[in-house]
C-alpha cells in the first residue's frame, strides 16, 4: 500500500492553529483533518492513522493535533516504517507573546488509559515540557501574534526559538503563508532538539541574540542530591544566575551510583527518570555519561556562576574519597525510580 503523505500541525494556540492548518491544507490541495475530530477518539495520534489513508487528495493530508500532543510520540506513530503514513513535515504554532508564559507554567494534562487499560494506567504529563518538546522536534516553527512585540523582544524570542530548535525553519506568520517547501522526511529516530545537539557537538543556532546564551556543562562526580535540591529550589528557580529556560542530558545521584538518569527541565518543571544500570549494559552499548552531561539554554544567564554552582552540588574530594557506601546515606529529596530497588547495594 502506497505511504499518505503527511503534514502535521501542532502547537498550544488553538485558534491560530486550527486557521493555519486550514489555509496550509488548501494551499497544498491536501485533506485536512482537524483536531476536534481526532480530540474525540481515546488517542488521537492513533486516530490520525487510521484517518490518514482515507484522504482523497493525491497529495496527502493536512493534520491538526490537538494542544498539547506529545510530538515523540506523533513522529514514532506517523513515521514508522511500516506505518501507512509517510511523515514529512511537522509545523509548530508558537505564540511569540506569551512563550516564556508558556514555557514557566507548572500545569498538568492527563492523558487517559489506552483502551481495555485500567483507568490508573494513565499518565500526568507537565504542559511545559510538551511545548518545549513540540518546538524542539518541529521542522518549521510559526510565530503568531508577534507583532505586538518590540523589535529588541521579538529578537529574543526568535533567538531562544532557534537555540531550542537550531534545525527547524523559523517563520513569522503573516497574512499570507509562505509557499511550503518539503525538504524533511521524518524518521523513528530523531536528533532535532537543541540540547542533543550541544551534546553532540553539533549545534549552530541560526538567530543570535545578546540575551540568549547556551552551554555545555560536564562533570564526572556524581551529583549530591540534598545540595542539588537547595541548588534547583533555591537559587535556579529563584533567577539567581538569569532564567535558566531549558536544561537537559543525563546525570548521576551519588545516592544511586550505578544508575544513569535523564535531566529533563523547562522553566519550573523537572522530572529525574532511570534510564538503567550500568550492570545492564551489554557489550555493544556505550555508557550514556559518567557523571553530568547538560546542556542548558537561557535569557540573561551568569554561565560562570551556574558552573560553579553545578560544580558545588557535586562530591567534594573528601565525599568521592569516602565511597558508595558513605554515598547512599546521603540525604535523598528526589523520587525513587522503580529499578532501584535497594539504595544499599
Amino acid at each position: 500500500m502506497e505511504q499518505v503523505d503527511v503534514l502535521a500541525v501542532i502547537g498550544t494556540c488553538a485558534p491560530e492553529r486550527r486557521r493555519y492548518a486550514k489555509r496550509l491544507a488548501a494551499m497544498t490541495r491536501r485533506t485536512f483533518v482537524p483536531a476536534r475530530r481526532l480530540a474525540l477518539a481515546p488517542d488521537p495520534i492513533d486516530e490520525a492513522l487510521a484517518v490518514a489513508p482515507w484522504s482523497d487528495a493525491p497529495a496527502g493530508a493536512v493534520i491538526e493535533f490537538p494542544e498539547y500532543t506529545e510530538v515523540t510520540e506523533l513522529i514514532g506513530t506517523l513515521a514508522a516504517p511500516d506505518a501507512p503514513t509517510r511523515l514529512t513535515g511537522v509545523v509548530c504554532l508558537v505564540d511569540a507573546a506569551h512563550l516564556r508564559d508558556d514555557l514557566h507554567q507548572d500545569s498538568y494534562t492527563r492523558h487517559p488509559a489506552p483502551p481495555g487499560e485500567h483507568p490508573s494506567m494513565g499518565r500526568h504529563a507537565a504542559h511545559a515540557l510538551l511545548a518545549v518538546n513540540q518546538i524542539e522536534y518541529a521542522s518549521v516553527i510559526v510565530l503568531v501574534n508577534w507583532a505586538t512585540l518590540p523589535t529588541v523582544d521579538l529578537s529574543t524570542v526568535m533567538a531562544l526559538v532557534s537555540h531550542l530548535s537550531p534545525r527547524a525553519r523559523l517563520r513569522l506568520h503573516r497574512n499570507a503563508i509562505d509557499r511550503w517547501e518539503c525538504d524533511t522526511v521524518y524518521t523513528v529516530g530523531q536528533e532535532r532538539p537543541g540540547w542533543v545537539g550541544m551534546l553532540n557537538g553539533d549545534y549552530d543556532p541560526h538567530m543570535t541574540d545578546l540575551r540568549v546564551s547556551a552551554f555545555h556543562y560536564e562533570n564526572v562526580r556524581p551529583l549530591h542530591p540534598g545540595r542539588l535540591k537547595h541548588l534547583l529550589d533555591e537559587r535556579i528557580e529563584a533567577g539567581e544566575f538569569g532564567a535558566v529556560i531549558r536544561s537537559a542530558g543525563f546525570c548521576r545521584f551519588a545516592t544511586r551510583p550505578q544508575i544513569i538518569a535523564r535531566w529533563d527541565h523547562v522553566g519550573q518543571v523537572i522530572s529525574f527518570d532511570s534510564l538503567g544500570r550500568d550492570d545492564d549494559l551489554g557489550d555493544e552499548d556505550d555508557l550514556l555519561a559518567l557523571g553530568q552531561d547538560l546542556a542548558f539554554i537561557g535569557i540573561d544567564l551568569d554561565t560562570d556562576a551556574l558552573k560553579k554552582a553545578l560544580d558545588a552540588a557535586a562530591l567534594t574530594d573528601t565525599e568521592l574519597a569516602a565511597g558508595a557506601r558513605a554515598w547512599v546515606r546521603f540525604p535523598d529529596p528526589f523520587p525513587s525510580w522503580p529499578v532501584v530497588a535497594d539504595r544499599t547495594e
